[in-house]
């Protein structure tokens, strides 16, 4: 039974909840034991992408405490973008210092859901699973970029009964999220979104589909505030409907 600590981000924890708590119930029915500690943050990735690197490295470190360094215990999160962030730039963060080594070993051992159950556990299906209906999958910057995801969520999501994908256009493009970018570049941002969701609305589906709760919280603020038929879902409450 594989040993899995669960890393949430501070934006699922706080918005998402019920998305971590699917997430959990996806690694307990393929027989994970699961391990949750309740004193984890954040990753640092918002103070890293403004800049504010001495800031971000503080809560890396933290970070590496908040995770029992064992061979075979793996730490899995329902977010791309936070794995990423861990497995790439933290390098740049530990390069020389004490925590060098305490860094690669969490490095080899963190992995995205989806990429977990296809890769890690040659799980291709979750028994049970069921959403009528049509979707298409937006695949984020860092699941595509940064952690080379892109057949895993496919994979799991194909086998779920009742669903059927719609590749959209320029399924690779980025939603205009990115984070602060949202922030300090609205007009931009507003209008990568549109594009995004316009291309998904054209193939006629139902769900949109990403492994990432950051791009979909973004894609969804336009849906709503511009009242498009078509619904944002993470991977997780996918595989987690219908039993």
């Amino acid at each position: 039974m594989p040993d899995v600590d669960l890393f949430i981000p501070c934006f699922v924890d706080q918005l998402f909840p019920q998305t971590a708590m699917n997430m959990v119930k996806v690694l307990e029915a393929v027989g994970c034991e699961v391990h949750y500690n309740g004193n984890q943050t954040c990753c640092g990735q918002p103070a890293y992408n403004a800049g504010y690197k001495a800031e971000s490295c503080q809560v890396a470190t933290k970070f590496l405490n908040d995770f029992p360094n064992e061979p075979g215990r793996y730490i899995v999160s329902p977010s791309a973008s936070c794995v990423g962030m861990v497995r790439g730039s933290y390098a740049e963060l530990f390069e020389g210092t004490k925590d060098q080594n305490r860094y690669f070993g969490v490095q080899r051992r963190i992995f995205e859901m989806t990429e977990f159950l296809v890769d890690v556990l040659g799980v291709k299906r979750i028994e049970g699973a069921q959403l009528t209906g049509k979707y298409t999958y937006h695949d984020s910057c860092a699941a595509l970029r940064e952690c080379g995801i892109k057949e895993a969520p496919r994979t799991l999501l194909d086998s779920v009964q009742g669903l059927e994908r719609l590749e959209m256009l320029e399924n690779e493009t980025c939603c205009g999220f990115g984070g602060t970018f949202a922030v300090k570049f609205e007009a931009i941002s507003v209008a990568m979104a549109e594009q995004k969701v316009e291309n998904a609305l054209a193939t006629g589906a139902e769900y949109l589909v990403s492994t990432d709760t950051s791009c979909l919280m973004h894609l969804d603020a336009y849906i709503r505030r511009y009242d498009k038929p078509i619904r944002t879902l993470h991977v997780a409450d996918v595989l987690a409907s219908g039993w």
